[in-house]
């Protein structure tokens, strides 16, 4: 289907503008209890903040020393449902070590006795406190000088824009109209004008959701020139190196009584950051500055020792309440408010809560007999009982695994008559050309950067990939 013709002339009961981790989950929810549902993103899927993020689905450690044991509390419950029921390929177990220097912000009993309140909250039957041997032997590169003792917990990580993917994937096929490079122009009571390819098209809505992130208030002015400003935003950076391959946990750095930094084992990088200042201006004006790369690379070398080559970095920008105070200090709450014309704006949450946030927000919109319970996304049955259609080594079949869950047997049908879409796309990493044809026909991929950097792993390897395909029919582009 032409993608201007799955807007136009049709009626919806629900326009979500935003294709982020956020957008992404109200769609699914509202698919999911039986709405008719559009869902449009002005760049590419997960382009922004939900593919810049720490990676992390956790309870969030440093939250509970500020006190909010109720978001800690939802966190970890949303994490053991994200790894065994919704997303188990792309949600895996990871135990952080938190080494205590003898120079460092916390006392050692007080860490020790916030973890085990964590883990008790995670349901975690771990160690609070391993030896430093213990400790060498989970992160070999972990400097010793002036380490008091270590702490042990257990949270887990992600590929967070195969997780938007996902949750696009999952609304798309129960109907929904998802497009990306489509944005919205106006907003009035009766739904929304968006341009597609240059053309615009009145999309008819019962209701509207906002959920773009830091263009919240942009989008908010589409409905009502005269709303003022809601929230700030926090720039948070991170670079990836070389190293982390022989890990078999990450590393919680201490900077102060609030902050923390990670080094965390990451697609077979190590995944280093994050920063946390606030961003003045536009959005798009946000840019990874050579202070920040000295800032992690400085704060990493707290806790870690031979840190190997930095081969990318990027930055996204975390939506907070607006209000005075350092971003860092600032609660990582989410707040629903309702525009002039009724759209709702969904500002601020966490990546590991989304699912939650998402069904507060259809209850925002009067939803009735909500279904809290979660529900597995495409791909994450029949983990076990895969029938692979052709022959791969261990570590490709482990990496298409996680990426692609069950869905794996789609993306390497071609491959079973062209084996050359089994060669690597990129030197280095292990994904291969079959994924990206399969971007570009069932995951809305539009240009080269959507397949490599959203779609696949290919830019850790900090190198350009000659394009092999041509772009896309759009008959393809529908999921």
């Amino acid at each position: 289907m032409d993608r201007l013709e799955q807007l136009a002339g049709k009626q919806f009961d629900l326009l979500v503008i935003g294709g982020g981790i956020i957008g992404a989950g109200i769609a699914e929810a509202a698919t999911a209890h039986g709405l008719k549902v559009a869902l449009v993103e002005r760049g590419d899927f997960a382009s922004a903040t939900s593919s810049a993020s720490s990676k992390l689905i956790h309870g969030g450690l440093r939250y509970l020393q500020m006190g909010d044991v109720r978001l800690v509390r939802e966190a970890h419950q949303e994490r053991r449902a994200l790894m065994n029921v919704v997303a188990p390929h792309l949600v895996h177990r990871l135990n952080f070590l938190f080494p205590l220097y003898d120079d460092g912000p916390h006392r050692p009993w007080f860490v020790r006795t916030g973890v085990l309140v964590y883990s008790a909250l995670a349901r975690a039957k771990i160690n609070g406190r391993v030896s430093e041997r213990r400790a060498l032997r989970l992160v070999p590169e972990l400097r010793t000088e002036g380490l008091h003792s270590s702490a042990l917990y257990a949270d887990a990580w992600t590929n967070d824009g195969r997780l938007t993917l996902a949750n696009v994937r999952a609304a798309a096929d129960r109907g929904a109209a998802v497009l990306n490079y489509a944005e919205v122009t106006a907003i009035d009571s009766d739904g929304a004008d968006v341009v597609v390819d240059g053309e615009t098209v009145r999309v008819q809505a019962g209701a509207i959701v906002n959920a773009t992130g830091p263009w919240l208030d942009r989008v908010r002015r589409l409905e009502d020139p005269s709303a003022a400003p809601s929230i700030r935003l926090s720039k948070g950076v991170h670079l990836i190196a070389d190293g982390g391959e022989n890990w078999g946990a990450a590393v919680t750095i201490p900077h102060d009584k609030v902050r923390v930094s990670f080094a965390i084992p990451w697609e077979g990088k190590l995944l280093l950051g994050t920063t946390d200042t606030l961003h003045e201006g536009e959005p798009e004006d946000a840019r990874v500055t050579d202070d920040d790369v000295r800032t992690i690379l400085d704060e990493a070398a707290v806790a870690v020792r031979d840190i190997g080559e930095v081969r990318a970095s990027f930055h996204g920008l975390r939506v907070l309440p607006g209000g005075p105070g350092a971003t860092a200090n600032a609660r990582r709450e989410t707040v629903y408010t309702h525009g002039a014309h009724g759209m709702l704006s969904v500002a601020g949450g966490k990546l590991t809560t989304y699912r939650r946030i998402a069904i507060d927000a259809l209850d925002q919109l009067g939803v009735r007999n909500l279904d809290r319970k979660p529900r597995p996304l495409p791909g994450a049955t029949g983990l076990s009982t895969i029938d692979w259609p052709v022959e791969l080594d261990p570590a490709t079949r482990s990496h298409l695994l996680h990426l692609y869950g069950s869905l794996v047997t789609e993306v390497l049908a071609p491959a079973v008559e062209d084996p050359s879409l089994l060669e690597p796309i990129v030197a280095g990493r292990p994904d291969l050309r079959a994924q990206e044809l399969y971007a570009r026909a069932h995951e809305w991929a539009r240009s080269d950067e959507d397949v490599y950097r959203r779609r696949t792993t290919v830019w850790l390897q900090g190198s350009e990939p000659d394009s092999v395909s041509a772009e896309p029919d759009s008959s393809l582009l529908t999921g």
